[in-house]
């Protein structure tokens, strides 16, 4: 027979779902007006695109700008280049949130200018990283085979057709607009919004190295993002240390198998 007050604890005191405890654990702010993915990735990605760019170009600076003095800097320092280009991809890769919620913001106040502009310069984003996986190829070929044979593959296949081609100028019209919306919007002011538009000077296309408008273009993109960026992060609701505490180490754990995944093929 069934004891009536075990039964009345245990109705009163239901069992916790394990989403409600999960969202208790590692919450989650709402999007409000920065739209997806949230103002914590869009801040985060802000802060650390430009800066691993601008980091990635540096490094390769000394270097010849055209591809054959590119294959033969990776030839002779092979660490450094390869460090180089993959903080340049890695960079261009955190754009794309920091992108997102910034057209979110523009797009708040004028819809036209945050649509077009995020899409331009997202459809360019996606144009670098197939860029990105390129340049990774022909640094293989040139470790395989020696710079000056990768120098003859890429020479022999630099024109040819992809549809990524099509994309080339969403790279360069894509900071133009998106900077002219958040000019118009005063998501940024006119200064910031002009180091914005700085960006489509970068150079695209693969293994191209750095020059002095390279790094003018980047140190615009830095000025412009990275105080946007840390404005988000600094906004309340702060979370407490303990949320830090589990996000941070779950978002490490998380980064490491994938990237242990990622090279089991």
């Amino acid at each position: 027979m069934t004891n009536p007050t075990t039964s009345a604890v245990a109705s009163a005191a239901p069992a916790t779902p394990i989403g409600v405890r999960l969202r208790d654990a590692l919450p989650v702010d709402r999007w409000d007006t920065t739209g997806f993915p949230g103002r914590w990735v869009g801040g985060t990605a802000m802060v650390l695109g430009p800066l691993l760019m601008l980091a990635g170009a540096l490094l390769r600076a000394r270097f010849p700008f055209f591809f054959p003095g590119q294959l033969a800097a990776y030839e002779r320092h092979p660490t450094l280049m390869a460090t180089a280009y993959g903080l340049f991809a890695a960079g261009g890769v955190l754009l794309w949130p920091a992108v997102a919620v910034l057209a979110a913001r523009i797009g708040a106040r004028s819809a036209g200018w945050g649509l077009w502009g995020g899409v331009l310069v997202m459809f360019g984003l996606f144009a670098r990283a197939f860029h990105a996986g390129a340049d990774h190829l022909a640094f293989q070929l040139a470790r395989s085979q020696g710079a000056g044979p990768a120098a003859d593959t890429v020479s022999a296949g630099y024109g040819a057709f992809h549809v990524f081609a099509t994309l080339n100028l969403a790279i360069v019209a894509g900071w133009i607009v998106v900077a002219l919306g958040a000019w118009r919007t005063r998501v940024l002011g006119p200064l910031r919004a002009t180091a914005l538009a700085l960006t489509a000077a970068l150079p695209l296309g693969v293994l191209k190295g750095t020059t002095p408008l390279s790094l003018l273009a980047l140190a615009g993109l830095c000025a412009a993002l990275v105080p946007l960026g840390w404005a988000l992060l600094s906004e309340a609701p702060r979370p407490g240390r303990a949320v830090v505490l589990r996000w941070v180490p779950l978002a490490l754990v998380t980064l490491g198998l994938m990237t242990l995944l990622g090279q089991a093929g």
